[in-house]
């Protein structure tokens, strides 16, 4: 079954069977976190959660630890007694990471230093199906203690992993995903990133709360006006010749094309 990408993800704990349903309900598709979100000694519970309360496997990724690590083995163990072929591998930073998640289509998490400068080879592989970097375990991995300014801007290693990811996620013609913004209360802050995100084109963001998904679908849901500009552009390129003028501005082919995506997510 493929694994369709809407612009809302949301993280819920495979320890929390209780918010499986609910979370779906809510965000174009869950992730089920078997990582971070889960203590340790509430892995075991977690994997035993992941089988007995399935999920639309078309709406569904599980976030697996990282492959260098034994919960990894334990996690690949309970992924083939579910019907989940699309996982999110925590802390990618070699190709052979994902070599052993074969047969299943794999989004790789570049957030350590070595995760985020593999970037490009590891969109390369044809298991790679989307990219997502993350702030908070990159500016750990490099010894630092907060990935953000005090105005809530990302700092600027942070701001260039976020590039680098999306860059080489590009250049492969594969999706990539935004960092999740853990501040719940700043929708404003989020407001601001899922713009920029849509803006720079990124395929989704992540979230951690039910409360960030709107924010995010209204983000990436193209404003009435913007629709109405992008069709009467298309509209009037039609049998034209090179470059033409358009209320006021010059449109080329990489104006033409940004108008043609932006009628493309207001369609999905």
């Amino acid at each position: 079954m493929t694994f369709r990408m809407g612009p809302s993800l949301l993280f819920c704990p495979a320890d929390r069977p209780d918010r499986f349903h609910k979370a779906l309900d809510r965000a174009d598709a869950v992730i089920l976190d078997l990582e971070d979100g889960v203590d340790p000694g509430a892995r075991a519970e977690a994997r035993r959660a992941l089988i007995d309360s399935p999920l639309d496997p078309r709406r569904t990724m599980v976030r697996v630890n990282p492959a260098d690590t034994g919960d990894f083995l334990h996690d690949l163990e309970a992924l083939r007694q579910t019907e989940y072929r699309s996982v999110m591998l925590a802390k990618t930073e070699r190709p052979d990471h994902v070599e052993r998640l074969n047969g299943y289509k794999v989004t790789v998490l570049c957030e350590t230093a070595r995760g985020v400068m593999a970037a490009e080879k590891l969109a390369q592989m044809s298991t790679v199906v989307a990219l997502m970097w993350g702030a908070e375990d990159l500016v750990a991995s490099l010894g630092g203690n907060g990935s953000r300014k005090p105005d809530g801007r990302y700092r600027d290693v942070a701001a260039h992993a976020r590039s680098r990811v999306l860059l080489a996620a590009g250049s492969a013609g594969k999706a990539a995903i935004d960092a999740v913004h853990l501040d719940i209360a700043d929708r404003a802050g989020l407001e601001l990133e899922v713009e920029d995100a849509v803006a720079c084109g990124f395929a989704a963001t992540a979230c951690i709360h039910p409360s960030q998904v709107s924010v995010i679908r209204d983000g990436y849901r193209p404003r009435p006006e913007q629709v109405e500009w992008a069709r009467e552009l298309v509209a009037a390129a039609d049998g034209a010749t090179g470059a033409f003028r358009f209320r006021g501005q010059m449109v080329d082919t990489p104006i033409l094309r940004h108008a043609e995506q932006l009628l493309r997510r207001a369609s999905a």
